[in-house]
């Protein structure tokens, strides 16, 4: 039998540890969990202790997370998620829907926009004991897996085999490979010369060589903050764009959109999960949906021009 020992982390001390990390502060951490501050204290103490290095770097304007600390605070995340997956599944062992309790997804923007709501409206439909929770992330640095990989999501819509490795303890899966099209101003006899209009999510991992031979796309002269203000500026005549699928679904008609051919760019859209939750019913649910609500709209890329 697996016994404790002093060096283990019990869960009210791991809760201690992320509600200092996210309220950025030991007093805001003791009145959140209704505890003295002296408590907080003691109990981030201890934990130091037990792990063998300071997690927190204290301060007038509060406490925020070392190196050490972001790592002890997103393990203690995924074991907190664990412990409410535990008693959630061990209560509906033995009923016909045994997927109950909240969800948390990460998402980018156009796969919240586009993707995601039949995937929610037939999972609610199916298990109605399932509770999602959406957060929308911007596809840049660690993404919407680094969401996963710190504890704050369950599983995440995300493109697979960027720069930035998968962190330990994740697992990715494939859903669909989604092309890219030019964008520009319907009627526009030209618009390949037009200037480009850019926005730092466009994958730049998954089109660089493509984009490399290319000696016709010009540098951006227009960067906007996000895919739905790249199609407004294009719309309004300021550019062409070079953008997925997804983020073309429901373009107006005041563009067209030409396809880039056979060797155009494409990125794969997956998932991405701890390995601990691959197999919970929570997971398993969404990721049947998602599996089967695979947009025709990205294998066909609406109209072309």
């Amino acid at each position: 039998m697996t016994r404790t020992t002093d060096s283990d982390l019990a869960p009210h001390e791991l809760r201690v540890l992320v509600a200092v990390a996210d309220s950025g502060g030991f007093s805001a951490a003791a009145q959140a969990l209704d505890l003295t501050q002296s408590a907080v204290s003691h109990s981030v103490r201890g934990s130091e202790r037990k792990i063998g290095a300071v997690l927190f770097e204290r301060g007038r304007a509060g406490a925020r997370p070392t190196p050490a600390g972001e790592k002890a605070v997103a393990h203690a995340r995924r074991v907190l998620r664990l412990l409410d997956v535990l008693a959630a599944e061990a209560r509906g062992a033995g009923r016909s829907d045994t997927a109950q309790g909240p969800l948390r997804i990460a998402a980018f923007r156009s796969a919240a926009l586009h993707l995601l709501p039949p995937v929610l409206q037939r999972l609610r439909a199916r298990h109605p004991g399932i509770e999602p929770r959406v957060r929308i992330v911007r596809e840049v640095g660690h993404g919407t897996a680094g969401e996963v990989a710190g504890g704050k999501a369950d599983v995440a819509i995300a493109t697979l085999g960027g720069p930035v490795p998968l962190a330990p303890g994740l697992v990715a899966r494939g859903l669909f490979d989604e092309p890219y099209a030019l964008v520009h101003a319907a009627g526009h006899v030209t618009p390949r010369a037009l200037p480009l209009v850019d926005w730092a999510e466009n994958c730049g991992s998954c089109t660089r060589d493509w984009w490399a031979a290319q000696d016709w796309i010009p540098e951006a002269t227009v960067e906007a903050e996000d895919d739905g203000a790249v199609l407004s500026l294009v719309s309004a005549g300021h550019g062409m764009a070079i953008m997925p699928a997804l983020s073309l679904a429901g373009a107006p008609d005041s563009v067209e959109i030409t396809d880039l051919g056979p060797a155009r760019p494409t990125r794969q859209v997956g998932y991405v999960t701890t390995s601990e939750l691959a197999e919970s019913s929570v997971v398993r649910a969404v990721v049947r949906e998602l599996r089967a609500t695979v947009p025709q709209g990205v294998r066909l890329l609406g109209r072309r021009a």
